[in-house]
């Protein structure tokens, strides 16, 4: 499995926002969690990407524990983590350093090749808050996809696009799994509103409600 958890809830003080949750995700598969806001999506996302801990249950990603697998896993958060004053380029070679530490970032190999790969010109010299939505969104796919994840997990990323940048950021999504990986199979999770956008390709989807999960099963 590339990402399972059983039993695990996560409290914010007295708010439960995942309560006993159950489920697994298998490598190599598009999984897209659904539910209303406050169910619980990204929580489990950022509970995966260990970013949040738990306060009861067990939680494997990788077949490791979320922290003991980061390096093999990539995050991106619905709104794009971009230095604003910067260009796409200039952003992608400052992720690239940390990501890299002082080595080869991966198999999307340079700033430039990351870029290329979401359908965007490298030499683009206006800075990031001049960029569109969508091309914002891109450019946060492309800073995530330099880490050469076997498992990328979105938080909303189809969030603030009209429907033709969510179409191009979906097949984005579906050419990032075709990548060859030493690692073993590329895996997606995404949470997302837009469910007539992304059930047609899914593999499985999650439901939440309240914390809880309501139903499990392939798409």
């Amino acid at each position: 499995m590339a990402a399972e958890t059983t039993g695990v809830s996560k409290l914010f003080g007295n708010f439960a926002a995942l309560r006993q949750v159950t489920c697994s995700f298998a490598a190599g598969g598009l999984h897209v969690l659904l539910g209303e806001n406050g169910a619980g999506k990204s929580t489990l996302v950022r509970v995966f990407a260990g970013l949040s801990g738990i306060d009861a249950g067990t939680v494997h990603v990788l077949g490791k524990s979320p922290r003991e697998s980061q390096g093999r896993v990539a995050y991106m958060s619905h709104a794009p983590m971009l230095y604003e004053e910067m260009t796409a380029m200039e952003n992608l070679q400052y992720f690239a350093a940390l990501y890299s530490n002082g080595k080869d970032c991966g198999c999307s190999g340079s700033p430039e090749m990351a870029l290329r790969s979401v359908g965007l010109d490298p030499h683009l010299t206006r800075p990031v808050s001049l960029y569109s939505q969508g091309m914002r969104q891109r450019v946060s796919l492309a800073r995530v996809l330099m880490a050469d994840p076997e498992l990328l997990l979105l938080d909303e990323p189809f969030s603030n696009m009209d429907m033709d940048g969510a179409r191009q950021m979906l097949d984005l999504l579906l050419d990032f799994r075709t990548w060859p990986s030493p690692g073993g199979a590329r895996t997606i999770i995404l949470t997302t509103h837009q469910a007539e956008l992304v059930l047609p390709v899914a593999d499985s989807v999650l439901r939440l409600h309240r914390g809880k999960v309501v139903s499990e099963a392939a798409a």
